[in-house]
């Protein structure tokens, strides 16, 4: 929610004030309206911002409860964006999001900015702030508590586009600590891993959209069997992260036809440094054998 009051609070970035109708995002549209709002409208904003499926999968009247506001703040805030009613902002908030969700052969064909460097750069560096303000400390501290408590078996499974993350965030989990796994890819070995699971061992899932179903498949079977599952999704609706022990969304971005997952790899390692100042003094001792292990092997080269 943070990240949606920053958004409201930085007002219009041109020189010169446009009507919201000419503008061609909701991000743009309530930048140009936030000073405007009413509290109410304001409450609405705040979720409109941030929960963007919600506003265009949900109706008028469960925007307004998540808002805490009523269903005629939620329309007044649609016209005063400039749209026709809720329906118009929800099918323009569709528009959005099937461009976000478009597939790489269709992205590979859009322009190409002309400073390339600092399009990537600025969206990244964006990314990360966005995720890093809705970022909850007490559920971060909490997971971390969860996965630092070694009597607990952690599996990470990541789609395909994370699945780099993924082994980084176990490589760097087991360092720390024993009974951290990846799981496996296929099917039978999958199978194989969640019939160990125990009620309480914690499941770490990563996916962005255009969602992995394998990766939904495993997260449902582990819930079914009282696992605790930890979602890095890119929106608190996604499908991994109903039933969740924990949600942590993220932003992501463009970067040429692909979607980036920088601001996964950035709450990854927030969450594993926390992990780590939880194990301090159990995990130094056991990187100081590992240190030793690998010089005794010569595996480290001179620094």
């Amino acid at each position: 929610m943070a990240a949606a009051m920053a958004l409201l609070r930085a007002g219009c970035r041109h020189d010169g004030p446009m009507a919201p109708e000419q503008r061609s995002t909701l991000d743009d549209r309530l930048a140009a309206r936030s000073a405007e709002l009413t509290p109410a409208e304001r409450r609405v904003a705040e979720v409109v911002a941030a929960h963007r499926e919600l506003v265009a999968f949900g109706t008028v009247a469960e925007l307004a409860r998540r808002a805490g506001a009523s269903g005629a703040s939620v329309i007044r805030l649609s016209d005063r964006l400039g749209y026709r009613g809720f329906r118009a902002m929800q099918d323009a908030v569709r528009s959005e999001l099937t461009t976000q969700l478009r597939p790489a052969r269709e992205k590979i064909r859009r322009p190409i900015p002309g400073d390339l460097i600092a399009s990537v750069g600025d969206s990244a560096a964006e990314s990360v702030r966005r995720t890093f303000d809705q970022i909850d400390p007490l559920q971060l501290e909490r997971v971390a508590e969860l996965i630092a408590q070694r009597r607990r078996r952690v599996l990470v499974v990541a789609g395909d586009a994370g699945a780099g993350i993924g082994r980084q965030v176990v490589t760097h989990l087991s360092m720390l600590r024993d009974g951290v796994e990846s799981v496996a890819g296929g099917s039978v070995a999958a199978g194989r891993q969640l019939a160990g699971t125990r009620q309480g061992d914690v499941l770490l899932c990563i996916d962005l959209p255009r969602h992995d179903r394998d990766v939904v498949r495993v997260a449902e079977l582990a819930r079914a069997r009282a696992a605790a599952v930890v979602a890095i999704v890119d929106s608190p609706l996604s499908p991994l992260a109903e039933g969740a022990e924990a949600v942590f969304p993220v932003e992501s971005h463009d970067v040429g036809p692909f979607d980036s997952y920088v601001g996964v790899l950035a709450l990854s390692e927030a969450l594993v440094a926390a992990t780590a100042r939880r194990l301090r003094s159990t995990a130094a001792e056991r990187l100081d054998e590992m240190e030793r292990i690998w010089d005794d092997l010569g595996a480290i080269g001179p620094t």
